[in-house]
This record gives C-alpha cells, sequence and structure tokens, in this order.
C-alpha cells in the first residue's frame, strides 16, 4: 500500500504546462531520486506534493497529513545574523504539529539530543548558526526535518557543497528513515549518489515521466555498469515515431 500516487497528472506554471500524463507509485519506505534538466519540472512537481500547487488534470493521491510532509530545499534562507543556536533551530521542527507559540517540553528536549547525536552534532548544540560550516548547517536542517517526524520527505541536492563526512552522515540518516516506513524523494545529480543511495529513479524530461532503476539509468547513459562520479546528463526519451 503507497501513501503517495499520482494519476494522469498535469501540471503548469504561468500559464505553460510543464509535466503531463504524469502515472505512478512512490512506494512507502523506499528512496525515489527525482531527476531531469533544469525546468524539467521537478520543483513543480514538488510543489503539487507538497499541496502548494493545484493540478490542472489528473490527481495526487497522498493520504500522509501536510504536517508530517517536510521539503527541506537546496537553498533555504537563514539570516546567520539571527541569535539562533543548532539546538533551538531543531527545536522549531516541532512547530508544524505542536505549534509556534508553545513551549517546549521535556520529550521534546530528549528527542532534540537524539537527533543531533545521529547526525554527529551533539557538541554543536548551543552554537550560532552563523558560525557553521556548510555541512553542518546542512546537518541542522536536516535535524529539523527529524524533530518534525515526517512521514514524506522531499529533499534537493541534500549532498550539495558539503564535505565527505557529511555525505556519509545524511546517507545513512536516509537509509535509516527509508528503513522505519519513510518515503523520500531526493533531487539527485550525482550518479555515485545515484547509485549508493536511490531504490528507484523518476526522469522527468521533455513534460513527461519515466520510472527506472539506478542500475538501468546508469547504463543506458553510459554504457557502464558500475557508478562514476559525475553529474548524471540531461536526459531525452527516445522519439516513439
Amino acid at each position: 500500500m503507497s501513501h503517495l500516487q499520482l494519476h494522469d497528472l498535469q501540471l503548469a506554471q504561468g500559464g505553460r504546462t510543464v509535466l503531463e500524463h504524469l502515472e505512478g507509485t512512490f512506494e512507502d519506505g523506499a528512496i525515489t531520486a527525482l531527476i531531469g534538466a533544469n525546468g524539467a519540472g521537478k520543483s513543480t512537481l514538488i510543489q503539487a506534493i507538497m499541496g502548494m500547487l493545484t493540478p490542472i488534470a489528473g490527481r495526487i493521491d497522498c493520504d500522509i497529513p501536510r504536517e508530517r510532509r517536510a521539503w527541506l530545499p537546496q537553498e533555504l534562507p537563514l539570516d546567520l545574523t539571527f541569535p539562533m543556536s543548532v539546538e533551538e533551530l531543531i527545536m522549531t521542527g516541532t512547530w508544524p504539529s505542536h505549534g509556534a507559540l508553545k513551549g517546549y517540553c521535556g520529550p521534546h528536549y530528549r528527542q532534540a539530543r537524539d537527533v543531533m547525536s545521529r547526525l554527529g552534532i551533539s557538541s554543536l548544540a548551543h552554537r550560532p548558526l552563523g558560525e557553521l560550516s556548510g555541512g553542518q548547517r546542512q546537518r541542522a536542517l536536516l535535524g529539523r526535518t527529524l524533530m518534525q517526524e515526517a512521514e514524506l520527505l522531499l529533499l534537493d541536492e541534500p549532498f550539495a557543497n558539503v564535505d565527505r563526512e557529511t555525505v556519509e552522515v545524511i546517507t545513512q540518516v536516509l537509509r535509516d528513515m527509508a528503513a522505519n516506513g519513510t518515503t523520500i524523494i531526493v533531487v539527485l545529480h550525482d550518479l555515485e549518489q545515484l547509485a549508493r543511495l536511490a531504490d528507484c529513479v523518476l526522469v522527468l524530461a521533455d513534460g513527461h515521466g519515466r520510472w527506472s532503476t539506478p542500475a538501468e539509468l546508469i547504463e543506458r547513459q553510459h554504457g557502464h555498469p558500475m557508478p562514476q562520479t559525475k553529474p548524471i546528463l540531461p536526459f531525452a526519451f527516445p522519439d516513439p515515431s
């Protein structure tokens, strides 16, 4: 049983159709890589799944409550001069379900400590955000998402501009989340990460979507069964004629 399905979905932005006849099922507890060239419709699809964009045809069946859907964009505007610590940022992950104006209780703080431990940032709990490296900041942002206890998690290039240790930590955390039933959709452009992380792939190109596996995609694009550390090339569907 899947909590997220697409049925003959058609999406538009600014009066222009971006995606059409999109079908498919996102399996519970699976990590789906979403790939496509700039403008292929990745952000449009994410907005629709998050309930921020209404389809012009077809439908999205998602029985996961809005407060249990989390989206971590690649560029999240943060005021690094604002006096907020790592722990305080992570605690804001309770806001969708707990409310922003309520105080935190003991279980929240224990959960936050557990989250920071999983991400290897316990020692940074009281560090101001402005003093963090790019990798540390990405871990803190993911920590806020973990506090939300999301059942559906969408991430845009979570490994961009971070150190190797952070890549390893985030990869393991995402695999653990999937093993516990979280449905994860992640925008990727790197073949190595695609091979290591994804269970399946949804390729967007020419206004349509096609499902694949990491192995099939890598072999199709490069004629080589082993993953290569290089970006995924723009993908085009064959002309049916």
